[in-house]
C-alpha cells in the first residue's frame, strides 16, 4: 500500500519519467510460418507501468469508458462470451426467419502502427485525461528507440514514435483506448451489430429475405471503417475478411449476389477465434477439427507415456487435449447428440491412457477415479457458471442483456429465486439452441 500511495505521488509531481527505461532491444526470432519478427520488449521497472495501468483499468470501469462491445484484455470478458454473443444474435435471427451476414475483419500488425500523437489525443478527448496523468502517458509513449539483434549481430538504435509494447502491461490497454473512437463509427450504423475482440472485428446485419436492399448499409459502414482507419495509420488485412452467410440454402445464392465487391470473400465456414462457424451454426465442422486434432496430440502423447510419471502424463493430456475440449464449450449446446458424442470419445481415450486401461474397461468408473465429469455435462456446467456470474454482475454486460430477471405482479415466496422470464422461440434447431434459450 505504501508503494501504491508512493506512485500515486510521484505520478503527480510528475517525477517518475518513463523515459529512462524506455530503450528497448528487438530480438527478431526468424520462423518458417511467418516472415515477421516477434519483439520482445525488456523494460523495467515493471511495477511502475502495472500500477499505472491498474489506476487507468479503475477509472475506466470507474466512468464505464470501455466499448460495451470490446472483449479484448478485459476482465471477465473472453473469446467465449464474445462468441456466446454473436452466436446468439445469429441463431435468434435465424429463428425469427431473417437472412445474416457475418463480416469478419482482421487487422494487419495492428499494435505497431498505433500513432502516439492520434494516441495522446484520444486519451485527452476520449478518455479524459489532463494535467499530469496525460503527461505521464506522453513520457511513457515519447523518446523510444529500439535495436534489432539476430544471433551475434545488432543493428544500430533507431528512435521509434508508433506501436504499442505487446509485451508490456500497458501496451494491450493502450490499444483498446486507440480503438474507442471507432466505437463511435460502428455504433452510429442502426441495424448493423458489431463485436470486437482486440483487433478482430465482427460485423453482422440480419434482414428479411425481401430486403436484401439493406446489405447496402453494410457497404457504406466497411466504407467508414476503412476511411476511420486510413486516418488512424491502421490497415485491413483484405486477404483475411471473410463472410459467412446465414440463410437459408436456397437464398444464398441471392444475399450473395447482393454483396457485390463483397462476394469474393463468402466462405461456407469461418473460423471466428478459434471457433469454426459452419452453415446453419451446428459447429459439426469445428467438432471434426477438435476430434482429428485432439487424436493426433493423443496419438504422440502415447508414444510418449513410458517415460513421463503420472503427474506429468496428466498435465501434457490437459494441455494438449482437455483444453481444447473445454474451449468456448458454452456453445456446444448446438450440437447433436452425435457430435457431442463423438467429444467424448476422445475424453474416454484421455482417460484411458492416462490409467493405463484397455478399452473393455467401463469408462465411467474411470472418470469418477479421474473426478472428470463428461463432455455433456462440462457443457451445462459452463452454462451455470456463466449464468450465476451474470445474474452477480460478473459477467459482462453484453451476456446479462440476453437474460431478463422475472418479475412478478405481485409479492410471492418465488420472488427471491433469481427466476428469468422464458424466452420464446419457434424452432428447436435454431432458437432452442441460443444461449438465452437453453440458460432456461
Amino acid at each position: 500500500m505504501l508503494l501504491w500511495f508512493l506512485v500515486r505521488s510521484l505520478l503527480t509531481l510528475r517525477m517518475l519519467s518513463s523515459t529512462r527505461f524506455l530503450k528497448n532491444r528487438v530480438s527478431t526470432l526468424l520462423s518458417i510460418a511467418a516472415s515477421d519478427p516477434s519483439l520482445n520488449f525488456r523494460s523495467s521497472p515493471r511495477s511502475w507501468k502495472r500500477l499505472g495501468a491498474k489506476q487507468l483499468t479503475a477509472a475506466l470501469d470507474e466512468h464505464n469508458i470501455y466499448d460495451s462491445f470490446q472483449s479484448g484484455f478485459r476482465r471477465a470478458h473472453s473469446t467465449e462470451t464474445a462468441l456466446l454473443r454473436v452466436s446468439n444474435d445469429l441463431l435468434t435471427h435465424s429463428d425469427a426467419g431473417d437472412c445474416s451476414v457475418l463480416v469478419l475483419l482482421d487487422l494487419t500488425a495492428a499494435f505497431d502502427t498505433v500513432d502516439h500523437h492520434l494516441l495522446l489525443e484520444r486519451l485527452r478527448d476520449w478518455v479524459g485525461l489532463s494535467g499530469s496523468a496525460l503527461e505521464w502517458f506522453s513520457s511513457y509513449l515519447s523518446e523510444r528507440s529500439f535495436s534489432v539483434a539476430i544471433s551475434k549481430f545488432r543493428s544500430s538504435t533507431t528512435s521509434l514514435t508508433h506501436g504499442v509494447p505487446q509485451g508490456s502491461v500497458l501496451g494491450p490497454l493502450l490499444f483498446l483506448l486507440y480503438l474507442l473512437s471507432l466505437q463511435h463509427i460502428l455504433s452510429s450504423f442502426k441495424g448493423i451489430s458489431y463485436h470486437l475482440y482486440a483487433d478482430d472485428i465482427q460485423l453482422y446485419i440480419s434482414f428479411k429475405p425481401h430486403e436484401m436492399s439493406k446489405l447496402q448499409l453494410l457497404h457504406t459502414c466497411l466504407d467508414s471503417i476503412k476511411t476511420w482507419m486510413a486516418g488512424s495509420f491502421l490497415q485491413l488485412n483484405e486477404d483475411k475478411t471473410e463472410i459467412r452467410i446465414c440463410a437459408p440454402d436456397k437464398l444464398v445464392p441471392k444475399v450473395r449476389d447482393s454483396l457485390g465487391q463483397l462476394a469474393s470473400h463468402t466462405k461456407p465456414s469461418v473460423r471466428n477465434l478459434g471457433v469454426t462457424f459452419d452453415p446453419g451454426l451446428t459447429l459439426d465442422s469445428h467438432v471434426s477439427s477438435l476430434v482429428g486434432s485432439s487424436f493426433f496430440h493423443l496419438r504422440n502423447i502415447a508414444k510418449l507415456s513410458p517415460i513421463l510419471s503420472r503427474s506429468e502424463l496428466e498435465t501434457v493430456i490437459h494441455s494438449f487435449i482437455s483444453s481444447r475440449l473445454d474451449y468456448c464449450n458454452s456453445l456446444f449446446t448446438c450440437l447433436s447428440r452425435t457430435s457431442l458424442n463423438r467429444l467424448q470419445v476422445v475424453q474416454n481415450a484421455c482417460a484411458r491412457l492416462l490409467t493405463k486401461s484397455s478399452k473393455h474397461t467401463h469408462i465411467t468408473r474411470l472418470l469418477l477415479q479421474l473426478h472428470l465429469l463428461p463432455v455433456n455435462f462440462r457443457v451445462h456446467f459452463k452454462i451455470l457458471v456463466l449464468v450465476y456470474r451474470t445474474l452477480h454482475g460478473q459477467a459482462p454486460s453484453y451476456i446479462g442483456d440476453l437474460l431478463s430477471p422475472y418479475t412478478p405482479s405481485r409479492s410471492l415466496r418465488s420472488s427471491d429465486q433469481s427466476l428469468l422470464v422464458v424466452q420464446r422461440t419457434r424452432l428447436k434447431t435454431k432458437g432452442d439452441r441460443s444461449f438465452a434459450a437453453v440458460v432456461l
